[in-house]
């Protein structure tokens, strides 16, 4: 049996070098579930070995790896761990079952100035309250991938809230992406960070603008398609790891290809949409009003709500 082999690591799995394994990793398969769950011809197809080999590796995998089963009323005692950051608006906040919830990733999308970086402040500001007003008094990670963190405007909120303006700005912690591979990476090394300073949210503005920027044509699709979901489920096992909440902007376009209703779609495709666990779409309406449709979710019903985008932040 492959566990008596003591395999552990992609190089353990027979047929797999050093060489082959580093394939495997930049396409995303990073770990053993990954390639027990891959098919033989996807795997040589990806890593240049033979199917026959890509057989015996996947069988390996599967063998050396198991799977750990739990009763509901556990996952339901689990539950009762999560958290909820308030986004300002009760609205909002019921909208979405109480907040934006810790072990989940949150999508926002929306055309330019809908509200998506202003709910991305607010939630900054508002996990460093403590629990009993809405917040897990935890510190943010803010993957900055646009140029769009604006320091003036958390202060802005945070006064506004009643908090330190400089102590606020303390407990968010900033990196500025300008390729996807810092942008993955800072999601890759982001353990350390989330026990040093008790981080209880990640924040990515946006997920997917330098994917869009550095995949050009259809070619690059398959591509940029591995890498985002990769990058994707990386943030959900920090969720699920740390208990913490994970919040992403994404873009949109128009897609032709709707004839009736509303053409904006978000980027990212069902990899983005099946790994979202709720997802909002903004649209801007007169003035500082936006309106905010639930999209989908696992436990709330479709719906719509208004909030306004006030100098003192997310509004009812």
């Amino acid at each position: 049996m492959a566990k008596e082999k003591g395999i552990r690591e992609l190089e353990d799995l027979p047929g797999i070098g050093e060489t082959t394994a580093e394939k495997l990793r930049a396409a995303g398969i990073d770990n053993l579930e990954k390639v027990a769950t891959a098919s033989p011809h996807e795997l040589s197809e990806i890593s240049g070995i033979s199917v026959e080999n890509a057989k015996k590796a996947v069988q390996a995998a599967q063998e050396s790896t198991t799977v750990n089963y739990e009763t509901g009323e556990a996952i339901l005692e689990r539950r009762k761990e999560i958290g909820r950051i308030t986004t300002g608006s009760k609205d909002l906040d019921e909208l979405i079952g109480g907040g934006v919830e810790t072990n989940a990733i949150t999508e926002a999308y929306g055309k330019f100035s809908s509200g998506k970086s202003q709910i991305a402040f607010q939630l900054a500001v508002n996990v460093q309250i403590p629990k009993e007003k809405g917040g897990m008094s935890g510190a943010t990670l803010f993957i900055d991938t646009e140029g769009t963190f604006r320091p003036e405007r958390i202060a802005e909120i945070a006064k506004a809230a009643g908090l330190d303006a400089k102590a606020t700005l303390e407990n968010i912690y900033v990196v500025r992406a300008v390729t996807t591979d810092q942008q993955i990476l800072t999601a890759e090394r982001a353990d350390k960070l989330i026990q040093e300073h008790n981080i209880k949210l990640i924040i990515v503005d946006s997920l997917t603008s330098l994917f869009r920027s550095e995949f050009l044509g259809r070619g690059a699709l398959g591509e940029r398609q591995q890498k985002l979901n990769s990058h994707i489920h990386r943030l959900q096992t920090l969720a699920d790891k740390y208990n913490i909440a994970i919040y992403v902007t994404n873009q949109v376009m128009d897609n032709p290809g709707i004839m009736f209703g509303d053409p904006t779609t978000p980027i990212g495709g069902n990899v983005l949409a099946h790994a979202a666990t709720t997802r909002l779409y903004l649209r801007k309406s007169k003035e500082e009003k936006r309106i905010v449709r639930l999209v989908d979710s696992p436990a709330m019903p479709e719906g719509e709500c208004i909030i306004k985008v006030t100098p003192d932040g997310i509004k009812d």
